[in-house]
């Protein structure tokens, strides 16, 4: 099942714990939920305007201001915590327990729009195996597997 209408910042800011400076994702363009109880199989297409107003450009670098590769991380380890959510869900903690195989392929720079996009591999009970992968205009930025824990609040509400 493909969602066509995409969740906007107030969306993520109502499903993610992350504030700004640190709310990374601008929008989710695109969902595909398989459907069923498991989450495996569950797809985010996430955006990422990159803007000389960012502030960390000031010193990374001034000369040639590149996004922080721990950052550009940040911004898909977020999209992945949105292929584990869904709406209805209970708000949930989620917390990195490993990433692998991490390659950057390219700089990202201001004017880019990254471009996120994360699937959920495997579910078991707290652990969530996912592969991220990003582009800039459609040329391979970053990709990687990330195997992330969760825990949910009880009294919380819903993420949505």
């Amino acid at each position: 099942m493909k969602k066509n209408n995409p969740y906007e910042i107030e969306d993520i800011l109502r499903m993610l714990p992350h504030r700004q400076p640190f709310a990374l994702i601008d929008r989710v363009l695109e969902v595909y939920d398989p459907g069923g109880k498991s989450k495996a199989g569950r797809k985010v297409k996430a955006l990422k305007n990159v803007t000389y107003n960012e502030p960390f450009f000031a010193g990374h670098f001034p000369n040639r201001p590149i996004m922080p590769g721990v950052l550009i991380i940040e911004a898909m380890a977020q999209a992945a915590a949105m292929a584990c959510a869904r709406e209805g869900d209970p708000k949930m903690d989620i917390v990195v327990a490993r990433i692998s195989e991490v390659r950057f392929h390219r700089p990202v720079v201001p004017g880019d729009q990254l471009i996120t996009e994360a699937e959920v591999l495997k579910e078991r009970e707290k652990f969530f195996f996912n592969r991220v992968r990003s582009t800039v205009d459609g040329e391979l930025v970053t990709e990687f597997d990330i195997l992330a824990s969760v825990s949910f609040a009880k009294d919380q509400g819903t993420s949505a």
